[in-house]
């Protein structure tokens, strides 16, 4: 069952059938040509996967996303940022990585963060001479610290499907995402200087004082939000509910940059978004359960560790395995079918859960800016109009360095582990 399974959704993925249809259609032959089973088990399943708490931080940070894009709150990250980096030669690069740092601390979605920040950056960025596909590559994989730095969406599927901490998982992400995000701006500063670009980012910056008064409570928002799951002042599904209540009143209460008439668009732009989402986690939750009924975790389990003995080994394998099935599956499906089968084969070689979830996270976020399914490619290409191939050559740098730090993350468990073990 489980061959005709993964067979039947690798075949329907080809055929470009939606990720969630296909991954449906592959559980429903596997009941129905294999099982015994009556078919209402699918209805059944598809409800108990949503029936989650934690899920429904989804939707909530998807919707603060949204509304902190709308509400001007972008635009005033962005102001700050070029002020803090922005007078450097290629300051207007480095400032792109700073603010998507800044608002993936809310967001918890790197598509939400390439469409609000790229919308701003890329633009900024082509008028200052850089090349649109240098810009379009460079929003794409800074974005990517979207699901790394806390809160992230697919922290929140890992340890769903894990049965993982999510509080855990989100202060274990600090310390990777802020090497991927010190790495990615010290590449871009080098790059800006060996090609002469960026001479001029510093015109049209404002003073830092002003930019600092202008974004004051837009920079206050990460703190509340991620400062109140720390302390334990509420969950990180609390929290989203926080982020989106904070966005609506500064947006409309206090920047006024949002009317009753724009909450509409607003809102069925983050229903489309979770739905599409859901549909994938629910019909991946029935997938998992097949495929766990069917033992294939511990028939997986048993056959690495009769290969590998080795856990440095063992890493690696999964790494490359991962940053393949990246490149070709959805984050969010990639997660929910993998992560009960392989995080009990690392917990069989000493690795802690916690940070072979961010070992996960960050290698499928990889997929995320790798060709030819990489959803944050199509979405930066669509912000800087240009086509899907203009992008491809400048990509390799930032895969390369990206990947650098995923072997620090992977061989160096400390720095996911250390502000986790202090605080927890």
């Amino acid at each position: 069952m489980s061959s005709f399974m993964l067979v039947a959704m690798v075949v329907l993925f080809a055929l470009s059938v939606p990720i969630a249809v296909a991954i449906l259609a592959a559980s429903i032959g596997g009941i129905a040509f294999f099982t015994s089973m009556p078919l209402v088990v699918v209805a059944q399943k598809l409800m108990t996967t949503l029936d989650s708490f934690p899920l429904l931080a989804i939707p909530f940070f998807i919707l603060a996303g949204n509304l902190m894009e709308a509400g001007g709150i972008s635009a005033r990250l962005v102001d700050f940022a070029k002020a803090v980096v922005g007078g450097v030669q290629g300051g207007l690069a480095c400032s792109c990585v700073f603010t998507c740092m800044i608002f993936a601390s809310v967001s918890g979605s790197s598509v939400a963060t390439t469409f609000a920040i790229g919308a701003i950056i890329i633009p900024a960025m082509a008028k200052h001479g850089y090349p649109r596909n240098f810009a379009a590559s460079l929003q794409a994989t800074s974005a990517e610290l979207g699901v790394i730095i806390p809160p992230s969406i697919p922290m929140i599927l890992y340890g769903v499907s894990a049965e993982v901490s999510i509080g855990e998982l989100f202060v274990a992400g600090i310390g990777p995402g802020l090497l991927i995000g010190a790495a990615l701006t010290l590449y871009v500063w080098l790059a800006c200087r060996r090609r002469g670009w960026g001479l001029d980012d510093h015109e049209g910056r404002l003073p830092l004082p002003a930019a600092t008064r202008r974004a004051a409570l837009a920079l206050i928002m990460p703190v509340i939000v991620i400062g109140g799951i720390y302390q334990g002042v509420f969950t990180p599904t609390e929290a989203s509910v926080v982020a989106v209540f904070y966005a609506l009143a500064i947006g409309m209460g206090v920047y006024r940059a949002i009317g009753w008439g724009d909450l509409a668009a607003v809102l069925q732009k983050s229903v489309i978004s979770s739905t599409i989402i859901l549909f994938v986690i629910a019909a991946a939750g029935l997938f998992s359960f097949l495929i766990t009924r069917a033992g294939v975790p511990a028939a997986v389990g048993a056959w690495i560790g009769g290969v590998i003995a080795d856990p440095y080994l063992f890493l690696l394998v999964v790494n490359v395995f991962l940053f393949v099935v990246g490149m070709f599956v959805e984050t969010s499906a990639a997660i929910i079918v993998l992560a009960p089968i392989l995080t009990p084969v690392a917990m069989q070689f000493g690795v802690d859960p916690v940070h072979f979830g961010l070992i996960v996270v960050v290698n499928l976020a990889l997929g995320m800016i790798t060709p030819p399914f990489g959803v944050n490619l199509f979405a930066a290409c669509q912000v800087a109009r240009i086509p899907f191939e203009s992008i491809v050559p400048r990509l390799l740098p930032f895969v390369l360095t990206v990947m650098l730090c995923l072997g620090i993350i992977t061989y160096v468990p400390q720095l996911s582990l250390i502000f986790r073990d202090l605080l927890y």
